[in-house]
């Protein structure tokens, strides 16, 4: 058996209650089919790397963090305190092949938490095992509180909110650049997660795609309050107005926020939409336009301020080229937040 460190208990408590998850966390990768789907795993990865003891895959898993591989027995003797499904599937589905790992991780003496459509507490054979056990059963992506329909009313304060030309292209990450860029900078910045993984890495959010239609801005005007002008709410998009599947989160989400930075998150040389091929993406000018337009109705100041690029398919020169060009052709910053870090964004975004 492989001999691991073992971590420090950290408890992870949320402003709105959503949570309190003890760390040293195993991620679940499940049977991933591919990265995209690990996103989940990954963003808690790069930045909660501190609470994070290693990755536990099932056969045929496609996703690799690159990190260490330890098995739910491991874990447990390496002192992990909770298995974290890592995994986005399509759909939020917690599949039939899970389920053993799961209830072992009990058995072992480790809480669970996912951020599914699908609930943990639904599942009788995990609910019961869990409470038998006096182990905790997370299930971050329901809402636990209710919300106000949206009122556009005019607050105060500063926000920026990431956006998309399609699903799973970098929206979180670029909101976590910005948020630390701001505060390297001496802004009073905080980032507001909108989705699984968000909420897991801040510690509170709301998962907005699991917020009844109607209250979908009423929840981004309750997570993003008015503040004062030295103040930056840093919002997390998700979808892309131009999906079909999902661009009405996408719509409320950019309502509620009433955001007066847009950033405009994309992958270069993306085939099609994510999970419908055959569908293109659409081109950045009208990504641009129909974004600037439906967020005006609640902020008329509201502008793409800058491009954030997911670049990890090209090489270094490939990825300089398209960004410096798609920066001359649109006028303003084009990044890669990963290569680049996002100051030249923040730059545009300060008065």
């Amino acid at each position: 058996m492989t001999v691991l460190p073992v971590l420090p208990v950290v408890a992870e408590t949320s402003r709105t209650g959503i949570m309190q998850i003890d760390a040293p966390y195993l991620l679940f990768l499940g049977d991933a089919t591919d990265q995209l789907a690990a996103k989940t795993a990954d963003g808690i990865a790069r930045w909660r790397a501190d609470k994070v003891l290693g990755q536990f895959r099932l056969p045929g898993c496609r996703a690799d963090l690159g990190l260490r591989e330890v098995t739910l027995e491991e874990a447990a003797a390496a002192g992990a305190r909770s298995l974290v499904v890592g995994v986005a599937n399509r759909g939020g589905i917690i599949p039939p092949a899970w389920v053993e790992s799961l209830s072992r991780a009990l058995s072992l003496g480790l809480d669970l938490a996912a951020g599914l459509h699908q609930r943990l507490a639904d599942l009788p054979e995990l609910a019961v095992q869990a409470e038998r056990l006096g182990r905790r059963l997370f299930d971050v992506r329901q809402p636990d509180r209710s919300f106000q329909v949206g009122t556009g009313v005019v607050r105060s304060g500063r926000r920026c909110l990431t956006i998309g030309t399609d699903c799973s292209v970098g929206k979180m990450f670029t909101a976590l650049a910005i948020e630390k860029e701001l505060k390297a900078r001496g802004w009073k910045a905080d980032f507001r997660a909108t989705g699984q993984t968000g909420i897991l890495i801040a510690g509170s959010g709301v998962s907005v795609d699991a917020v009844i239609a109607d209250f979908i801005s009423g929840a981004a005007e309750w997570l993003a309050p008015a503040n004062g002008e030295d103040h930056w709410d840093v919002i997390e998009g998700q979808g892309s107005l131009s999906h079909p599947s999902y661009a009405g989160v996408s719509l409320g989400l950019l309502h509620g926020a009433q955001a007066q930075a847009l950033v405009l998150c994309t992958e270069p040389g993306r085939p099609h939409m994510r999970g419908l091929p055959g569908r293109p993406l659409p081109s950045l000018g009208d990504c641009i336009a129909m974004n600037e337009a439906c967020a005006r109705l609640t902020c008329p100041t509201a502008r793409v301020i800058g491009i954030a690029a997911n670049t990890a398919a090209m090489d270094g020169p490939q990825a300089r080229r398209w960004l410096d060009e798609t920066a001359a052709e649109f006028g303003m910053p084009a990044v890669d937040p990963l290569r680049d870090g996002a100051a030249p964004l923040v730059e545009r975004m300060l008065p």
